[in-house]
């Protein structure tokens, strides 16, 4: 199943489930398994960093003030000080900070939940990237197979705007929908339409957008009343 339609572990207890990506929806899954008594296990493909929410908003708020590296390599030092080196368990930290991924990639950290503890603890096991499924079969990368009961699938969602705007867009969206012009230009259509948090730049870039959208409409507003029209 897809994790859109995931509702809560309480039907999987007692059974083995693999939960197939370690972004926040796929840990979270992994958790709320893990707790109904699912004998849970996660596939982590790529380098992960896992952060509190509260180093999340220390460093939203430090990026306002301080250059995005030493931020970064602050909330490295923190994580490092809460979770330790996860590597071991089979979550490895990427080369970049978080913040800087975020920008470049698009990529959000991991908040933590408790399933880090889980993992470390053994509760929940950490698998690579799959190779194969057959059925209830599952071959990973490592060589390693074994079978679940049941597969979720946190991969992701695909933006749909171009569809609900039936491609009343003017062009502001590429056929992935997501906007054509890249930051810090991505924001405004020819025709009055904006954009709001399709930058990748989690929180920080959505309040970068709306108060760019405030300041145009704003603008828009004073020349329209000094040209004496107000409709």
């Amino acid at each position: 199943m897809h994790s859109s339609q995931y509702k809560n572990g309480k039907k999987f207890q007692d059974k083995s489930v693999l939960v197939v990506g370690s972004g926040n929806s796929g840990m979270e899954i992994a958790y709320d398994l893990s707790d109904h008594g699912a004998r849970t296990s996660i596939v982590v493909r790529n380098p992960v960093h896992v952060l509190t929410k509260e180093m999340v908003q220390l460093g939203m708020t430090l990026l306002k003030f301080l250059p995005l590296d030493i931020v970064d390599k602050l909330v490295v030092a923190l994580s490092m000080w809460k979770f330790g080196d996860l590597s071991p368990f089979g979550l490895q930290r990427p080369n970049k900070g978080p913040f800087y991924t975020k920008r470049a990639t698009r990529k959000s950290p991991v908040i933590d939940v408790g399933t880090s503890r889980k993992i470390k603890t053994g509760e929940i096991k950490v698998f690579p990237a799959l190779k194969k499924v057959a059925e209830n079969r599952v071959e990973f990368e490592n060589g390693k197979a074994e079978k679940f009961e049941a597969i979720v699938f946190a991969t992701g969602y695909r933006s749909t705007v171009r569809k609900w705007l039936m491609g009343d867009d003017d062009g502001l969206f590429n056929e992935d929908g997501m906007p054509r012009e890249k930051p810090p230009n991505h924001w405004k259509g020819k025709n009055g339409i904006y954009s709001a948090g399709f930058a990748g730049a989690g929180l920080a870039g959505i309040s970068n957008d709306a108060l760019n959208i405030a300041e145009d409409i704003q603008r828009l507003l004073i020349t329209q009343f000094k040209m004496g029209n107000t409709k």
